[in-house]
């Protein structure tokens, strides 16, 4: 799954990143949570050409009677999405890039549970695989996304066992037209990224408080047990220090 994530590139450079003009005023986001409003691209639905935007991270289908389920729908399967009644339609034609510098994940390490970030090396952004909706009722508005995830790759199931979906930049073109629906076609940007090409470093419970959105966020710890209070370093090989190798 994914439940928070970091926005920290400037919009110059996310612009150059997704090939599109980002004209929405950005502030460094360390800890992004579900029902905050985040960044996607997408091709507007009526001029048919590539814009930015802000959506509510949560789904709202279009037919949905109570808004709420929103809650429910910050994730989407990769592999039931084509199909299921709350994702269908987006899946078909209205697909998004959500950009990302990192995302985090916890694991259950001796009884509590150890925060984890995932990044770029470099630190550029990467864009998550989106669906979003739009929601209408008695003069309300709501448009909303998702991020979809997949199986995790055997570096992060001790972690978690699901992870998200990333598009390549090569595939953002097809990802995007909503002209698209060839499902089979698109299944090809839903798999699994090889466990050599991902990074992952324990961070402090610092990122469990959704009030807490700054760079501590972020900053590599000593991963602790329940059981010593003495702090040890957990160790990474030397191909867990790249993620999305290019």
């Amino acid at each position: 799954m994914c439940g928070r994530f970091a926005l920290t590139s400037s919009a110059l450079t996310l612009g150059k990143q997704l090939n599109t003009d980002i004209r929405i005023t950005l502030k460094q986001r360390f800890n992004i949570a579900p029902s905050q409003k985040v960044l996607v691209v997408r091709v507007h639905p009526r001029q048919n050409k590539r814009e930015s935007t802000l959506l509510g991270w949560g789904l709202i289908p279009s037919w949905a009677d109570d808004p709420a389920i929103g809650s429910r729908l910050t994730n989407a399967r990769a592999e039931t999405a084509a199909t299921k009644p709350s994702f269908r339609t987006s899946f078909r034609r209205q697909r998004c890039l959500i950009p990302a510098n990192g995302f985090y994940e916890w694991s259950n390490m001796h009884g509590r549970k150890q925060p984890h970030y995932i990044r770029l090396q470099s630190n550029e952004p990467f864009a998550f695989g989106g669906l979003w909706d739009t929601w209408a009722r008695d003069g309300e508005k709501r448009e909303t996304c998702t991020i979809l995830t997949c199986s995790a790759n055997p570096l992060m199931k001790p972690i978690h066992p699901r992870m998200p979906v990333v598009i390549q930049p090569h595939r953002f073109d097809t990802w995007l037209d909503p002209t698209q629906t060839d499902a089979a076609a698109l299944s090809q940007d839903l798999h699994t990224f090889p466990s050599e090409s991902t990074a992952i470093y324990p961070v402090s419970d610092h990122v469990n408080n959704v009030q807490h959105d700054d760079s501590r966020c972020q900053e590599q710890c000593l991963a602790t047990t329940k059981t010593n209070t003495v702090k040890t370093r957990q160790s990474y090989s030397a191909n867990q220090l790249f993620l999305f190798d290019r």
